[in-house]
């Protein structure tokens, strides 16, 4: 992996620790969620459009990422009402990576070395380890929470391929305006406009801001590299919440959480060097 794909794909573990952080704090889960995806979609909409570069190829692409997308925030906002981010979090994040090494490996061919696979399973290990040290969720959490990782392995090979029609910043807000619309939509009739409302907070739209910016750093990161090291590379995100938490006086920090941070970061130098 080149050094400009490994500075991508560490910011965007970066952005996503912050806004998964937000939207774990909010008071109703579902309607931030649905708000914070219509501010990313309207507050990148004018870059998208003046870097527009779509074929005609993508659209299959466009439709199942959104599909997948929609899953992917019913989830994790049912996962976060449920349990919290030390718990749903790396569960959803250590999930990812496994499924797609082992879709990359068995059904695209791709080759991978003896480091990355290493690297691979070390990330998975670690962020299990953190799971591990956090607050007990309930067994629906966890079922929901490994949801979120699978829909996470899913879009991210599809969007892998995707990206040959169509440039990063366009294609990501064509998927985000397709998932935005309807998933607002379903908030607002089963919870009603007040509660979209009430969620149009600042936090919300930084959080809206932080699914854009960090999506979009990963797509750069894919036209550079394949899918199976850029996505356990992503899971860096896990230490970046631990330390987060423990230097804001948020959460404790036992030493299995420490060491699961340890063996996450050990992982992704192993993928970057393998």
């Amino acid at each position: 992996m080149s050094g400009a794909a490994l500075a991508l794909v560490l910011a965007s573990a970066a952005v996503h620790a912050l806004w998964n952080t937000l939207l774990a704090g909010a008071e109703d889960t579902h309607a931030s969620s649905a708000v914070s995806l219509l501010a990313g979609a309207a507050l990148f909409a004018p870059v998208a459009v003046l870097t527009w570069d779509v074929e005609a190829g993508v659209v299959p692409y466009i439709a199942a990422s959104a599909a997948l997308e929609l899953a992917y925030f019913a989830l994790l906002s049912a996962a976060y009402a449920r349990a919290d981010l030390t718990f749903v979090y790396p569960v959803a994040r250590g999930s990812a990576p496994v499924i797609v090494l082992l879709v990359s490996v068995a059904l695209l061919g791709v080759a991978l070395s003896a480091g990355q696979v290493a690297g691979v399973l070390l990330v998975a290990l670690g962020v299990l380890l953190v799971a591990a040290a956090g607050r007990a969720g309930d067994r629906r959490a966890a079922v929901l929470a490994a949801g979120v990782g699978a829909c996470i392995a899913a879009y991210t090979l599809v969007d892998d391929r995707g990206l040959e029609h169509a440039a990063a910043l366009p294609y990501f807000e064509a998927v985000l305006v397709v998932t935005a619309i309807p998933y607002a939509a379903a908030v607002a009739a089963r919870c009603g406009v007040p509660a979209l409302r009430r969620a149009a907070t600042p936090r919300a739209l930084v959080a809206g801001a932080g699914m854009f910016g960090a999506y979009a750093l990963t797509l750069a990161a894919l036209e550079l590299a394949e899918a199976a090291p850029v996505a356990p590379l992503r899971e860096t995100s896990v230490v970046m919440a631990t330390l987060a938490a423990v230097a804001l006086g948020r959460e404790r920090a036992p030493a299995r959480r420490l060491a699961g941070a340890a063996v996450v970061v050990a992982g992704a130098a192993a993928i970057a060097l393998g």
